[in-house]
């Protein structure tokens, strides 16, 4: 059970502090209520620019590398983020140093400069990180399948954005996109480690008071008008063609994600999973082969992937089909279910073992659901999972209306194979 403490400010920002015992460390974490599905398509990939320019400068600490020289000389594990949803800055650090932690994330977030030759910098950076991305085919593939999937949606948009939109953000989209989205009601701070609960929240009170009260305008929600399956292929001349594969499904509030991230641990959750038996180790198809459930606030997917040699791909898809139809046909075995259950407890008590674990689950379950939801509570859940609830959820995903493809590898007629791809899938799904 995690022990912790909820505290709201004046300000109407919420506080979560979470000491431990047996550990010298500490995390603090702010969670940020924005991502790119806040974005309109002039501004796409400004949450992430924003991300990155927190950490160029600010009043108390203005000289260039300041912060991370800081961050670096208590030997400080640091990072920031950008999802579809959120943007999240975290400090690890050791319990003596943790102020500086807390000092250092608080100053970025409340004195940034902003500096335009610094943003002009960082640009280049970014555009860079585009292309690396770009080089990375077993990345972007999904990139690709979100694409396609949700469609010309800020939800189906790269977080990093286009070069093109990130060319025309100038200082002043900055400036707002920060005061009109880094507010207290969006936002979750969390202390987890060696801490003193009182001492530090203390701290957090006197620094976050400053941060602008309200909540910022939701995202725009998502509608699909799906009919039938959507491939998209792209030729790229890499060594292996990756796949990826999507069927629509269930958002973070309903109560049928839970069957159906069981069902994602039974078809390619771990090394024991179906799709890794079968592709992997009988047929030597993939290195890597897996499936997994993604859940957003309105929407979510069961995804399949795996890394196959160029003229495997039909194959792959084929046994991929095969694998679903046995699911949704038959569904599965007691034991199977008790294996899949057993697996994710054990997942999970790895996955709250530190500090930074702790203070990430803490933050979204906060920002989310409005409540910790201990793990414990997650796992009853999880227990009441039947055999026949996993056969309705397969029933229900495995739907080749509600499917979506992408597959990046080397491929001279794109339109032919993508209709190939398709005819295909109906065959087998």
């Amino acid at each position: 059970m995690i022990k912790f403490q909820k505290k709201v400010l004046k300000n109407g920002l919420r506080v979560i502090l979470a000491p431990m015992e047996n550990t010298e460390a500490a995390t603090f974490m702010t969670l940020v209520g924005v991502g790119s599905r806040y974005e309109t398509k002039n501004i796409s990939g400004i949450s992430h620019f924003l991300e990155h320019m927190f950490f160029k400068g600010t009043k108390s600490r203005p000289k260039l590398g300041q912060v991370h020289q800081d961050l670096d000389k208590i030997g400080a594990t640091h990072n920031a983020f950008t999802s579809k949803e959120t943007t999240g800055f975290w400090v690890k650090s050791s319990a003596k140093d943790f102020g500086v932690g807390l000092d250092i994330v608080s100053d970025i977030l409340l004195e940034p400069l902003f500096k335009k030759e610094e943003i002009e910098k960082e640009r280049g950076v970014i555009l860079q990180e585009i292309s690396m991305y770009e080089d990375e085919p077993r990345r972007k593939v999904w990139e690709v399948l979100e694409n396609v999937l949700y469609g010309d949606n800020p939800i189906g948009w790269d977080i990093a954005g286009e070069k093109e939109s990130v060319n025309k953000i100038r200082r002043k989209n900055i400036l707002d996109y920060r005061t009109k989205n880094y507010l207290s009601k969006n936002m979750i701070v969390v202390a987890a480690g060696n801490i003193d609960v009182e001492k530090v929240f203390g701290e957090i009170e006197k620094r976050f008071n400053k941060i602008g009260k309200g909540k910022n305008k939701p995202a725009k929600k998502i509608k699909i008008a799906q009919k039938s399956a959507r491939v998209k292929v792209i030729n790229k001349d890499s060594d292996q063609a990756h796949l990826a594969l999507a069927f629509r499904a269930y958002n973070m509030f309903d109560e049928k994600r839970y069957a159906l991230n069981l069902l994602a641990v039974m078809l390619g959750g771990n090394a024991s999973s179906r799709l890794f038996m079968e592709i992997r180790e009988k047929l030597g198809l993939a290195y890597y082969v897996f499936a997994f459930g993604d859940q957003c606030t309105d929407c979510g997917y069961l995804g399949m992937g795996a890394g196959v040699a160029h003229d495997k791909v039909e194959e792959t898809l084929k046994k991929m089909g095969e694998i679903s139809r046995l699911l949704k046909r038959r569904g599965i075995s007691k034991n199977e279910l008790k294996f899949a259950k057993s697996f994710l407890r054990g997942q999970m008590s790895l996955a709250l073992e530190t500090s930074d674990d702790i203070a990430s689950f803490c933050a979204n379950q906060e920002l989310f659901y409005n409540k910790v939801l201990q793990p414990e509570k997650v796992l009853e859940r999880i227990e009441k999972i039947s055999q026949n609830d996993i056969l309705k959820v397969a029933k229900e995903a495995f739907n080749p209306n509600r499917m979506s493809v992408a597959i990046i590898g080397k491929h001279e007629d794109f339109a032919k194979k993508e209709k190939f791809y398709k005819s295909l899938i109906y065959k087998q799904f």
